[in-house]
Order: structure tokens, then sequence, then C-alpha cells
């Protein structure tokens, strides 16, 4: 892609926001506007009101210039979670770096669930399956007193990442992080509940996605490289072995797999499962506990 520049001498906020909305556009950038003028805000270091009531404000060199760097950046469709640095998620603010997924409005629904199933309880432990950001497993013990967690990820970098947010928050005490694949380190450990969102993308589909999480966002976080299922199948198959009796199964699945993953569960071990909707009606979360 050639170098796109948001324009001769830009003076005043507004001019600024013209040019660098139209560079977006022509670069495919989706909500062109409202991105440029996130942007700007980060190259002023502004807030969103003081953009808008100062149009005629005038930009220094330096903002200018950080302003072009960042346009740069977003034209190829890095995105701006990742250009920033934070993503807000179930009203607290994480830290994002290419090392972890950004968080999703969709995965708060395994947020508030998680956060119900632990009130109900006695003992409030959970593991986080894929902890990357360490989203779920901070929002939850930010939101349930009481309540302790183990989260693993097979990404050192990403268990970094949990850390820093974990402190944050201030629930460091609370949350262990722990190298593994899926349980594998875990030892003899058990939980009052287990969730996840792991990777349930199927590689054919990888191709298909927007430019920013294909290119961008990584890649052993987003699919198993197989069917999407392979990982899903792991957990169900291993939670009985991790969970304390009447403990619970929380996962985000991915767009038509319902009624794979419902079959996986058979019969004997859980009790029925029960779906989910996100905001766009696709099941989206399965829950069930064991017998």
């Amino acid at each position: 892609m050639e170098h796109v520049r948001a324009g001769p001498p830009m003076t005043s906020i507004a001019e600024s926001l013209k040019k660098v909305a139209s560079a977006l556009a022509a670069s495919g950038v989706a909500e062109s506007g409202r991105e440029a003028v996130s942007l700007m805000m980060l190259a002023t270091r502004r807030d969103r009101t003081f953009i808008y009531a100062h149009p005629d404000q005038l930009l220094a060199t330096e903002e200018i210039q950080l302003l072009d760097s960042l346009l740069q950046r977003r034209a190829h469709r890095e995105p701006l979670q990742y250009i920033s640095g934070v993503q807000e998620f179930f009203g607290l603010e994480f830290e994002v770096t290419p090392d972890v997924l950004i968080p999703r409005p969709e995965t708060e629904i395994v947020v508030e669930h998680a956060i119900g199933f632990l009130q109900s309880r006695a003992s409030r432990k959970f593991c986080d399956v894929g902890v990357g950001s360490g989203c779920i497993s901070v929002s939850i013990l930010h939101h349930v007193s009481g309540s302790s967690a183990v989260g693993t990820d097979i990404s050192e970098a990403a268990l970094r990442v949990a850390n820093r947010n974990a402190e944050r928050h201030q629930v460091t005490e609370r949350l262990s992080l722990v190298e593994s694949d899926v349980f594998a380190s875990l030892g003899d450990r058990r939980f009052d509940m287990i969730v996840s969102n792991p990777p349930y993308i199927p590689i054919s589909d990888m191709g298909g996605l927007q430019a920013e999480v294909r290119d961008f966002e990584p890649h052993n976080a987003l699919t198993d490289g197989a069917d999407g299922l392979s990982i899903i199948r792991r957990i169900i198959s291993d939670a009985p072995r991790f969970l304390h009796p009447q403990g619970a199964l929380l996962m985000e699945i991915g767009v038509e797999q319902s009624v794979s993953v419902v079959k996986m569960f058979g019969a004997g071990r859980w009790r029925t499962p029960t779906l989910y909707p996100d905001l766009q009606a696709i099941p989206r979360l399965i829950f069930t506990e064991l017998i």
C-alpha cells in the first residue's frame, strides 16, 4: 500500500479530521469519521468533547506529525485498540497488545453469567482457560467478592498482559496465572466453575475475516488450526476432572457451532446445556453443570 498522508499542512482540527477521515475511507476503514476523531484524540491527548467543541483549534507541528504516524498505521488496517493500547470491557479499561485478542462485547455475556453463578455459591473459585488479556477473569474478580481464579494460556506473552491488567484493577492476589495448554499444567486443582473463550474459528474461515482481525490478532487465539471445535472438545472432555460436584462450565462458541457443541456433552455426566444469544441473536454462550 502507498504511504497515505493526512495531507499538506493541516491547520485546524476540523480540516485535519476531514482529511484523515477521507484517507481512512479510501483505505477501506469502516466508520472513518468516528475513527478519525479517535486518532485525533490520541494525537492531541484531548478527549472527544474537546475535539468536537474546538473545531478551529490549530494543531501543533508535533501533533500533526503524530497524527500522520497514527494514520499510517490505521490505514494499513492495524486495529485502533492496538494503536491506543487499550480497550474497554465490562466497564473496565484493559491493556491490549498484539499478543492478545481484543476484548469484544459478545464476551461480556460470559462475564455476566459467570458473575450470576458465582454469586449463588459459597465457594467461588474458577478457572479461565485461554485467559488472554485477562478481561474475563479480571472482570469477574472485580465484581464478585470472595472469588479467586486460575488463568491458563499457552502464550507466555499473553500471560504477561493478563498480569498487568490484574495489577491495573488490583486483583493480582486473587488471580494465579499458569502457562498451560488447556488443563495440562493444573495438576489436581478443582474449581467451582470453568470459563473459556477458546479459539473457535475454523481455519477455513480465516481468509474471510476482516483485515484487522486476520492480519493483526494472534492466530492461536482465533483458530485451532482445524474445524474450530478441537479445543472445545478437549475442554468438555476434561473439565469434569477439574470441577467440584455441581460445578459449571461456561464457554463462548462460534456462529453455527451450537448444535455440534451441545452434542459433545452426551448424557449422564452433564445437565442439559443452555444456550444464550448475543446481541445479534446468535447462540454465543453455552452453560451447563455437572450432575
